[in-house]
């Protein structure tokens, strides 16, 4: 539901942004690590360290707005 979204803001921020998806089932340590308790998460990292969070599936707008404040 969430994936053609994230494509999309791929596509929209490309060369700005890095799009990374990771599926939990697969690799559940990450999900551990990062306290993901709901799918979809949506994390936004800078300069390695996780500036926001976004839960749930979101407009593309969210996203969007979300993904502006931090580049």
């Amino acid at each position: 539901m969430v994936a053609p979204v994230v494509d999309e803001i791929a596509q929209q921020y490309d060369g700005q942004v890095k799009v990374v998806k990771v599926n939990t089932d697969e690799s559940p340590s990450v999900a551990s690590q990062y306290g993901i308790r709901s799918i979809p998460t949506l994390m936004v990292f800078k300069g390695g360290q996780r500036v926001d969070m976004v839960v749930g599936a979101v407009p593309k707008a969210t996203l969007a707005n979300t993904l502006e404040k931090y580049i």
